[in-house]
């Protein structure tokens, strides 16, 4: 760095966010990013580490370090800081398909491992990365890139989310005809249907796919594989399969109502839908004047706090059966693992601004529900619990007596995770599976020629590991085209 104790003398600085109380009007960002100033004097706080853990991109055990995807982090502060955005652009480009994406949504492990955050506020390395990426799209410096020479090699890829087009990209640039099927009638699996356009414009997910498709990507919507075309044909009319197919079947919770429960993913696509498509919503899912209740603590849950906020529901409430994170890392959590501290997100922020509080409940349970005719969820009963740590390690919940609470509800929304890929694209995939995912060591499955990446190999995680997993796969798949080309 020009100097390297700027550190010392710069205060952090996360970036400009909308009014909470305005952008709960609509569905736009409610994040801009730097100007070049900002993002320069940001940047400069960068301390040049002789072992950047930001880049580390590991993980060991429950330890989870630095950056998936490998970063080239302090090069490009390095070079943000100089002014230099499009060079830096450049080295962002090296490791990473799709910043604009991680620079929005990614819960950036990499400044977790930041050496400065040892004992200081991370460099605000998520929202630089952004600000390249933005200002390269705006200043027309990401052109398409066009292959000079292609390959006979025909590859199939199953799903368009980050995985299937970061190994899409990959194997594109190589000179291949690459082909991605998705089901959906839009591209970009959970980065458009999955995650609120106020935390990811659908418009930036369309321009990078429209982008692609200059590049030579060829996309087919609206097509099932298993029902329109089987496993069979593509192995039949493609050298290389590769299954990008997620991992969205929810883990359930049993003995609930019958009306007036749904799952999140399911709520957060109709909303999402019916804001590209005009496609009506079902009245589970128009939350308009209504109690709403989140049972889950991950950020899947906060985005339906704040996709219910912008319906006008009457009020929210998010239940976690976890203690609430402190303001420091426990002894559990100690750097350079990936942080769990307590934070005020988008949506809980617009909901402490709408409703006084913050709609999070921690360590609670619920007790019994209370229904109106026809089985319609209207309430339910908790309890708190306090959690017991025993010599062993087992952990214990106990519910504390005194502590029950009614809550009025019209819509429960269920957000515990993904137990893996959903059972139905299983069986129409015919591949072998382990733990609800597909098997494929070393991404290869048990048919030859079929591939599998990204959370359906390796469970529910981040784009930027779905990221990382459509690049490996790539090259998997180009060791398996040239023991195709020496045995053809």
């Amino acid at each position: 760095m020009n100097r390297r104790d700027q550190f010392m003398s710069v205060p952090r600085q996360s970036g400009q966010e909308r009014d909470s109380s305005e952008r709960i009007g609509d569905f736009n960002e409610y994040k801009e990013r730097f100007t070049e100033a900002e993002a320069s004097e940001q940047a400069s706080r960068c301390m040049d580490c002789g072992t950047p853990f930001c880049h580390v991109g590991e993980t060991y055990g429950q330890v989870k370090i630095g950056c998936p995807v490998y970063n080239l982090i302090p090069e490009w502060n390095l070079l943000v800081e100089q002014g230099n955005f499009k060079e830096a652009l450049g080295r962002l480009q090296q490791t990473n398909n799709f910043p604009e994406f991680t620079g929005r949504v990614c819960p950036a492990p990499c400044e977790g491992s930041c050496t400065l955050s040892i004992n200081e506020p991370a460099v605000t390395i998520k929202q630089i990365e952004r600000t390249i990426i933005d200002i390269g799209f705006e200043k027309g410096w990401v052109q398409p890139r066009i292959p000079a020479i292609r390959s006979q090699h025909r590859i199939a890829i199953v799903g368009s989310g980050p995985a299937g087009l970061a190994a899409a990209d990959q194997l594109n640039q190589a000179g291949h005809q690459v082909t991605v099927f998705e089901r959906e009638d839009q591209i970009g699996g959970l980065l458009t249907y999955g995650i609120p356009a106020m935390k990811l414009s659908k418009e930036i997910v369309a321009r990078r796919v429209r982008l692609l498709e200059t590049e030579g990507i060829r996309f087919r919507t609206g097509v099932t594989i298993g029902l329109d075309l089987s496993l069979d044909q593509l192995e039949a009319e493609y050298d290389a399969v590769i299954l990008c197919v997620g991992a969205t079947e929810p883990r359930k919770l049993h003995d609930v109502p019958s009306r007036g429960v749904g799952y999140a993913m399911d709520y957060l696509t109709s909303v999402t839908r019916h804001l590209l498509t005009g496609q009506s919503l079902t009245t589970l899912h128009d939350t308009k004047g209504k109690d709403v209740l989140v049972i889950g603590g991950g950020d899947t849950g906060a985005d339906c706090v704040a996709t219910a906020l912008r319906q006008g529901c009457r009020s929210v409430v998010q239940f976690g059966k976890h203690e609430m994170p402190g303001q420091v890392r426990s002894p559990e959590n100690m750097w350079p693992d990936t942080p769990n501290l307590y934070t005020l997100d988008y949506g809980y922020e617009e909901a402490l601004v709408q409703f006084g509080r913050d709609p999070r409940e921690y360590l609670i349970a619920i007790d019994r529900y209370t229904t109106g005719d026809a089985g319609q969820l209207t309430g339910v009963w908790t309890i708190h619990n306090e959690k017991i740590r025993h010599p062993d390690g087992r952990i214990e919940f106990r519910a504390i007596s005194g502590t029950e609470k009614y809550f009025p509800v019209d819509t429960m929304l269920i957000a515990i995770g993904f137990s893996g890929v959903e059972q139905d694209v299983l069986g129409h995939l015919a591949v072998d599976s382990e733990n609800g995912k597909i098997k494929a060591a070393a991404y290869a499955t048990n048919r030859p020629g079929v591939f599998a990446a990204g959370d359906a190999r390796r469970g529910q995680s981040l784009i930027v590991w779905a990221i990382r997993e459509g690049r490996e796969v790539a090259e998997v798949v180009e060791h398996h085209l040239l023991t195709l080309k020496k045995t053809g």
